[in-house]
């Protein structure tokens, strides 16, 4: 009985090893491999962590990059999306998956009215792969909203000149909120200083003058004092009455 427990024990163990050892083991490949049947079952943010973990085995792994952006696309995330695009294009060099990954770019910024860079990137993607229709019909739909909304790529870089100059402004304002705050603070110290001061000098005025009556108190008692003894000591004469 004892061996039949030890020996399921051992089993156990062994099999905890080899679990063990063969997760040690997982390459860049493998993540990507689990990322993709997580992807195919719609678990987009499962999906991410495995793909993820492909990238940190691996940083210049172009299709976990690709397929990364793919499930930030999926979750509604375009800006994490269009970052994991960018590296995806630094390390890729195989020009069909070049052209998926500008594609993709280029549907982002379509979709953000960012007609001009969506254009360029549906020529990218044009110029690894002249035969993806796909790019060129929204190449060519992209052209048109650019050509009837003329403005907008323009308020689109007007509205990132003005956020910066509004980030810039907002530090020249609070930088000129500081140093006001300064110059407050300054004055009020002075102004505390100054009555401290102004204070030192009634409560020193104020001891001077009750010192002065004090001591003018004093030489009165004293020379009441001196004439009451003198009196005494002399008692004054009693006038007589006029007898008539």
């Amino acid at each position: 009985m004892l061996r039949g427990i030890y020996k399921y024990g051992l089993a156990l163990c062994l099999c905890l090893t080899v679990s063990l050892l063969w997760a040690q083991k997982k390459t860049d490949r493998d993540y990507l491999r689990s990322g993709n049947r997580l992807y195919r079952d719609s678990m987009y943010t499962k999906a991410e962590v495995d793909y993820r973990k492909a990238i940190e085995a691996n940083s210049r792994f172009p299709q976990a990059h690709f397929n990364l952006g793919n499930a930030l696309l999926r979750q509604q995330k375009p800006k994490e999306a269009m970052q994991a695009y960018e590296q995806a294009v630094k390390v890729e060099t195989n020009k069909g998956r070049l052209a998926s990954i500008y594609h993709n770019m280029g549907v982002i910024l379509q979709s953000q009215k960012q007609f001009g860079p969506a254009i360029e990137c549906y020529k990218n993607a044009l110029r690894r792969n002249p035969a993806d229709n796909e790019s060129r019909y929204n190449l060519v739909l992209c052209q048109h909203q650019l050509k009837n909304n003329p403005q907008q790529d323009q308020q689109n870089d007007n509205k990132e000149n003005k956020d910066g100059k509004d980030k810039n402004k907002e530090e020249d304002k609070n930088s000129s909120k500081k140093d006001k705050q300064e110059n407050k603070d300054k004055k009020e110290d002075q102004q505390k200083q100054q009555q401290k001061q102004s204070q030192q000098n009634e409560e020193n005025m104020s001891k001077e003058n009750a010192e002065q009556l004090l001591n003018a108190a004093m030489q009165d008692e004293k020379d009441t004092q001196e004439r009451i003894r003198k009196a005494m000591a002399k008692p004054r004469q009693r006038k007589l009455e006029k007898q008539w």
